[in-house]
């Protein structure tokens, strides 16, 4: 196994984020049409938290209920901000940070993602997935 590899070679780039003003919906939709599991929210591209799946479905009972996306989206919008939800000031890491350092944060079991900042600009992000297929690369 390489040892000090850095996160900048498993990191993903290409980030889908949310703005700290996005309504809730927005953010809901950004999960379903993007398949992806966590949403770093930025002010411009400044990372100022981190929104899971997990996040959104605590919050949207209707979920549980098959009640009509349209309801569901509403009701959310109309009752929490994305800053109510979003999980602030996340644990992160650079591109030079270590896949060791992330898999030992990551282990925690605490969250299953860490956005990758240069000071406190995004840029990339890595989950227990891309960790996964790190390890599988070294067989």
């Amino acid at each position: 196994m390489k040892h000090h590899e850095p996160l900048s070679r498993i990191m993903s780039r290409s980030v889908v984020t949310a703005h700290h003003g996005d309504p809730i919906s927005k953010v809901r939709a950004l999960f379903r049409t993007h398949g992806v599991h966590h949403i770093p929210v930025v002010n411009a591209d400044q990372l100022i938290g981190i929104v899971s799946w997990s996040d959104i479905l605590r919050v949207s009972f209707g979920d549980a209920f098959q009640t009509d996306e349209r309801a569901v989206d509403a009701t959310l919008d109309h009752t929490l901000t994305l800053e109510q939800v979003m999980q602030k000031n996340p644990v992160t890491l650079t591109e030079t940070s270590s896949v060791r350092e992330a898999a030992e944060i990551l282990a925690g079991g605490t969250f299953h993602a860490l956005p990758i900042v240069s000071g406190t600009k995004l840029v990339g992000i890595v989950t227990t997935t891309d960790l996964l297929k790190y390890l599988l690369d070294q067989f």
